[in-house]
């Protein structure tokens, strides 16, 4: 089985022509189907809002066309913050979600006016001491331990995480924050990650739905939003089954129906912050065949190297690979594709069967538009690369220009030596 991409090899060689590989592409297309049928998908919930994962891809550039459907910004730090700011998010629509927070980052999430969601029972003081004050709305991150299953299958180990309070701290908190001023709350929660099921969604929402009914019947607090956070994958395997978001939306609709209504809390909000699912997709790392190697394996050197794309480094995670301009030839040579790295584990594939891959053709890799771009770093002085946007009527904008080696040394420009660093090139 194979994927196709969302750009044709002639178009790819044009871009290519004006824009050096590697280069990160992302489909304007893609983008506006897919966030247009989340927006559907729970239409039946007037106060339901998606706060994309900033973090999956921090391009204001793509963030703004998830703002034209309604989506907020979920941010995990400063920068993160700035950046929805700057967009001009509302308070409303900007969600701090953070662990092991600096005193600075509450001090300017309460400066912009963002809904602050707890992480730890003990942020609920620290809160109040470096910023004076428990706002009026806030939120908590629930992790009820143990492992999290459907059917028989496990599905992840939320006991494992670093996430979240207990259900006896949930409950304390809640009414801790109450005291202190605290008159609409959330809830928020994050059981499993990537899972290509529709009957995930539906679940978590039980959880947190029946958590809600028991909170505010024994605290007194006005839940006013429920948080359902990340979690919907993607098939990044050809032979996985996507998920729909239309029947998880139905799925969630009718938990809440059964459990939220019948308890008198059929005004509550429901949000998403879904990253992976609203960018992932629409985002392909392209690279080019630069060397060929014939030792113990045979072996592609590309252009780009896990400082553009780390995931199979970090987690050994697939990415299917199409050979632009040979889709139709055989798969009938085994490659490990390597990037430069003085990393034996810089591959984006391994014994990955693909058509005959000659120096100079490009490859394609696929589903790199969330956590792809936005998890690189400079290992080996390497430079990341320029991100450009496929638009709807075919031409490509850049949305962000390739670093450069001023960009890598910038931080020693309060040094003499800078001068020197950035004239030998």
């Amino acid at each position: 089985m194979t994927k196709e991409p969302f750009v044709t090899y002639e178009k790819l060689k044009e871009i290519n022509e004006a824009y050096p590989t590697p280069f990160y592409l992302y489909d304007e297309k893609g983008i506006r189907e897919n966030a247009q049928a989340v927006k559907e998908a729970f239409s039946w919930n007037p106060g339901f809002r998606e706060y994309f994962a900033v973090k999956a891809t921090p391009n204001p550039f793509l963030i703004d066309i998830l703002r034209e459907y309604g989506c907020g910004c979920d941010c995990s730090s400063m920068t993160e913050l700035m950046m929805a700011h700057a967009l001009g998010c509302r308070p409303e629509e900007i969600m701090f979600s953070s662990n092991a927070t600096p005193a600075e980052e509450y001090q300017y999430a309460r400066e912009i006016g963002a809904i602050i969601n707890l992480d730890d029972i003990t942020h609920i003081d620290f809160l109040e001491q470096v910023t004076g004050s428990i706002p009026e709305t806030i939120s908590c991150r629930y992790n009820p331990g143990g492992l999290f299953k459907i059917s028989n299958d496990i599905m992840d180990n939320p006991g494992d995480a670093k996430y979240g309070m207990t259900t006896e701290q949930l409950f304390e908190a809640f009414r801790t924050l109450k005291a202190k001023g605290a008159k609409e709350f959330g809830i928020h929660a994050f059981l499993a990650s990537n899972t290509v099921t529709n009957e995930y969604y539906p679940m978590l929402a039980k959880v947190l739905f029946e958590v809600a009914v028991e909170l505010q019947r024994e605290t007194g607090a006005h839940i006013s939003f429920i948080n359902l956070s990340g979690g919907i994958g993607i098939p990044y395997r050809p032979d996985q089954e996507s998920n729909d978001i239309r029947v998880i939306g139905e799925g969630v609709r009718k938990v809440y129906e059964e459990v939220l209504v019948p308890a008198g809390m059929g005004d509550v909000a429901l949000y998403t912050e879904l990253g992976r699912f609203m960018m992932g997709p629409y985002g392909a790392l392209v690279t080019k065949a630069i060397h060929e190697k014939h030792t113990h394996k045979e072996y592609i050197g590309c252009d780009a190297c896990a400082v553009n794309l780390m995931r199979p480094a970090m987690y050994g995670a697939y990415h299917h690979l199409t050979v632009m301009g040979k889709e139709d030839s055989p798969c009938d040579h085994m490659y490990d594709v390597t990037g430069s790295l003085c990393e034996n584990n810089d591959k984006f594939a391994i014994d990955r069967m693909l058509p005959r891959i000659d120096k100079g053709d490009l490859l394609f890799i696929h589903d790199a538009g969330a956590h792809g771009f936005s998890m690189g770093y400079n290992y080996n002085g390497k430079l990341k690369s320029a991100e450009l946007l496929l638009k709807e009527d075919g031409s490509v904008q850049m949305i962000r220009r390739a670093e450069t080696a001023e960009d890598y040394f910038a931080t020693f420009d309060c040094f003499d030596i800078y001068q020197k660093l950035v004239s030998d090139k």
